[in-house]
């Protein structure tokens, strides 16, 4: 048994700015596109309400009470917003430029970081908070124009909105998810993070996408799988170890100053291929420094664990 203590050393967190908004507008089968990044964001509020509490009286005593359902909403305050979301605050083009309001508002999924600090380590990329809204849509919202004078503030554009749930297997509805980085501190967890981020984010060979519930609950608790490679080989060259999927660290050697490198990953998936940082084409000829020469081969696939896997050839000179 240990004694309570407060306020030690590296215990004081807090929570501050908001950066790295990204807007997915709904398809109308309810996934969700290609998202874009929102470059202006000010401010996100998150408002829940709801969960009121209903008390039971008998036996001339409180029985019991009862909490109705809960709904989440916010505000979201920005100088500038994406194009994509023109339709989701009710406006559409006919042509570039010109737009009419009071249309059909398209709802959209949003996410957003916020920086963790504590009193050793002050807030930057190490820790943070993902957040992720579903099933969002924008309430209309006053704008006010001014004229400009000797003190100008640039326009604060501001979009109440609501939210609704979406079903989770084996878990209530929601709306919200939020991923706390400070608690991920296994190497394991940081690869699944690393995964949910280039699902969010994208990569240079897939779109940003919002991963459904069940597919970051999947991630996180170990059910997702990682994708793999099929096969791999390099032209004129035997990889040590012998290929097997399972294995991503191989070395090899050639004497030509190229070779053809195929990466098969499997079904659904994409592999990308660099070599020396340079993309290079699965099945396209790559050329060798004298020396060493490193081969990094990442397998990807929405939904699923990526896999990275790096060849070290070395040129005879």
């Amino acid at each position: 048994m240990s004694k309570i203590t407060w306020d030690d050393a590296g215990s004081r967190f807090y929570e501050t700015g908001v950066n790295r908004g990204v807007l997915y507008r709904q398809n109308s089968d309810g996934t969700y596109g290609t998202g874009v990044a929102w470059n202006g964001l000010t401010g996100v509020t998150e408002s829940p309400d709801g969960a009121e509490a209903t008390d039971l009286w008998a036996d001339n005593i409180k029985y019991a009470s009862m909490r109705s359902a809960e709904n989440f909403g916010g505000t979201i305050e920005a100088y500038t917003f994406p194009e994509e979301f023109t339709q989701c605050d009710g406006s559409y083009s006919v042509i570039p430029g010109v737009y009419l309001g009071q249309q059909t508002r398209v709802p959209f999924g949003l996410s957003y970081r916020t920086e963790v600090g504590s009193d050793t380590t002050p807030t930057g990329e190490d820790a943070y908070k993902l957040h992720i809204v579903y099933g969002a849509t924008a309430s209309p919202s006053q704008k006010s124009y001014e004229t400009i004078n000797d003190s100008p503030n640039a326009i604060t554009l501001s979009w109440e909105f609501k939210t609704t749930p979406i079903n989770v297997t084996g878990h209530k509805p929601l709306s919200l998810i939020t991923i706390d980085t400070t608690k991920l501190t296994s190497a394991a967890d940081q690869a699944k993070l690393a995964s949910l981020e280039d699902m969010l984010y994208g990569t240079a060979n897939s779109d940003p996408t919002l991963p459904s519930p069940e597919t970051i609950i999947a991630l996180f608790d170990g059910s997702a799988s990682a994708v793999k490679l099929s096969a791999l080989s390099i032209t004129g060259a035997t990889l040590s170890p012998t290929f097997d999927a399972d294995t991503v660290v191989y070395t090899t050697s050639v004497s030509g100053s190229s070779s053809t490198i195929t990466a098969t990953a499997e079904t659904g998936a994409t592999a990308a291929i660099t070599v020396n940082g340079t993309a290079v084409t699965s099945g396209s000829s790559a050329s060798w420094n004298t020396g060493s020469n490193l081969v990094t081969v990442v397998v990807s696939k929405s939904g699923s664990l990526s896999t990275t896997y790096t060849i070290g050839v070395t040129k005879s000179a």
